[in-house]
């Protein structure tokens, strides 16, 4: 006797069952809900004290399922980092469209969200810096992400540099991506009301002294 396969939406319900997943949900939302739960977790245990199984957990879905969008643990970091990269670039971006011409209003903006990003209660530092400190292995993939996170940060800060025309914008724009990251793993240094102040003097310090006024 020949065993019908279903098709159409009974199959989705099967396929969903075996998976953990509802026949309403896309794979899409599947894919999401494991690295937001992923994400939250990494950031806030680090991700070597996060394993697989917890994510699982806290996703509510099938360990296949987690292994059909991440095959590795890697892969699953390396797509929490760069989730958190295009999430930073594009706060950048907003806040740069918003001063064109205005290199020092654009540089006082960025600090201004930057503080406030450093105030928040479960702020617990950059997640590329973070990533980077648990693996010693330079050629670990997720330092790859970092390595080219800081690239990026220290070009657009030479971008801001070279608008505002001083003797050195290299030297500038390097001092200013030391002095952001330096920020982002000293945030228990500053209490919420003074982050930004702090870093908006600080950064027209440096503005000043490049341009030889200091």
């Amino acid at each position: 006797m020949r065993t019908e396969r279903p098709s159409g939406a009974p199959r989705r319900r099967l396929i969903a069952q075996a998976e953990g997943t509802s026949a309403a949900e896309p794979a899409l939302d599947v894919r999401d809900r494991i690295l937001e739960t992923a994400s939250r977790l990494f950031y806030e245990r680090g991700v070597r004290a996060v394993g697989v199984d917890l994510v699982v957990l806290e996703a509510a879905v099938a360990k296949t399922s987690l292994y059909r969008y991440f095959p590795t643990k890697d892969d699953l970091i390396v797509a929490f980092l760069e989730k958190e990269d295009i999430e930073f670039w594009a706060q950048w971006s907003r806040v740069a469209a918003q001063f064109p011409g205005d290199p020092l209003g654009e540089l006082d903006a960025h600090m201004r969200w930057i503080g406030e990003r450093l105030a928040r209660s479960n702020y617990r530092g950059c997640p590329q810096i973070n990533v980077a400190a648990e693996f010693a292995e330079q050629d670990h993939p997720s330092r790859q992400v970092s390595r080219r996170h800081m690239h990026d940060l220290r070009e657009r800060l030479l971008h801001i540099a070279q608008q505002l025309k001083v003797a050195q914008p290299d030297q500038l724009a390097a001092q200013l991506a030391v002095f952001v990251n330096g920020a982002f793993v000293s945030s228990g240094l500053l209490n919420a009301e003074e982050a930004t102040a702090v870093l908006q003097a600080a950064v027209k310090a440096l503005v000043a002294g490049a341009r030889g006024e200091a």
